[in-house]
């Protein structure tokens, strides 16, 4: 029966090496699915990383704006907290389009 397996088989250091990759794919505390899911996790992370980089650098070149602006300054804060003058009336337009 023993004469059936290939002599490259029964080779001890085909063995080794073949129980050392199946352990590095499975067993391993950083096996092969958690290294992807780790993948995975670090390019959503990356591109929210990207997302936020670009709400800091608009909310950067708000500020300025404002402060070197009078005029950009009254136009946040009536559109931002609907603010206006003491001899003002506001009204607020609503789009009558169906919501989907």
């Amino acid at each position: 029966m023993l004469s059936r397996i290939p002599s490259w088989i029964k080779n001890r250091y085909v063995l080794t090496v073949f129980a050392f990759v199946l352990w590095v794919l499975f067993f391993d505390r950083n096996d092969l699915f958690t290294q992807m899911e780790r993948a995975r996790d670090l390019r959503s992370l990356e591109k929210s990383k990207k997302y936020y980089t670009g709400q800091i650098e608009d909310s950067r070149k708000e500020l300025d704006q404002m402060s070197n602006n009078p005029a950009a300054l009254e136009k946040f804060a009536r559109e931002k907290y609907r603010m206006k003058k003491d001899n003002e009336d506001e009204y607020e337009i609503e789009d009558p389009s169906p919501k989907k």
